[in-house]
């Protein structure tokens, strides 16, 4: 089966998020907050890094449930540092907690997310990786506003990759297996 070029490593574990989960819409709100804080964590690494250490960070920060999260305090966060089961960023890190709280300002933080793509998936028809964007007019709008709420870890590179996690811009390769089922 063709799939997606960024699909750089054929391992299990990559291949069935690749194909079961990126691009997929969703309008989970635990799992949008999921997303945010891993591309964030994300933020200079490879998606396989935070792959990786995924089951770690729902132990760690309480299945990514914004309410919990909001209320972990500084000595919490600071033992995580130490924890090589996630990326020890300080920043990256205390960032999970700040957006929790943020999230919990947003009154609807799925349909707000969702608005910058009009509320619905945006196709593209990327052929090679030099067809994907790093950024879009909508990430940039995305970035700025999560921002300006409190977010932290948001730029719009990271935001762009969220939008295409969570299906808010399928860009599966017009030849890849995955395409039109998302």
């Amino acid at each position: 089966m063709t799939r997606c070029p960024w699909l750089p490593l054929q391992h299990p574990l990559y291949v069935e998020y690749h194909d079961t989960e990126w691009g997929v819409a969703s309008r989970d709100p635990r799992y949008l907050f999921e997303c945010v804080c891993l591309e964030g964590a994300q933020a200079g690494l490879s998606w396989w890094t935070v792959l990786q250490k995924r089951e770690r960070y729902l132990q760690v920060f309480h299945n990514f449930e914004p309410a919990k999260v909001a209320k972990m305090t500084d000595a919490q966060l600071e033992k995580l540092v130490l924890d090589p089961g996630i990326i020890r960023h300080r920043g990256k890190i205390f960032s999970v907690r700040q957006n929790a709280r943020a999230w919990l300002e947003i009154s609807d933080p799925v349909e707000w997310i969702w608005s910058f793509t009009g509320g619905k998936t945006i196709v593209n028809h990327p052929r090679t990786l030099a067809d994907f964007p790093s950024t879009t007019p909508e990430s940039d709008a995305l970035s700025k506003a999560l921002r300006k709420a409190g977010f932290n870890f948001v730029g719009s590179t990271t935001m762009y990759a969220l939008m295409q996690a969570v299906g808010m811009v399928n860009d599966h390769t017009v030849d890849c297996c995955r395409r039109k089922a998302v």
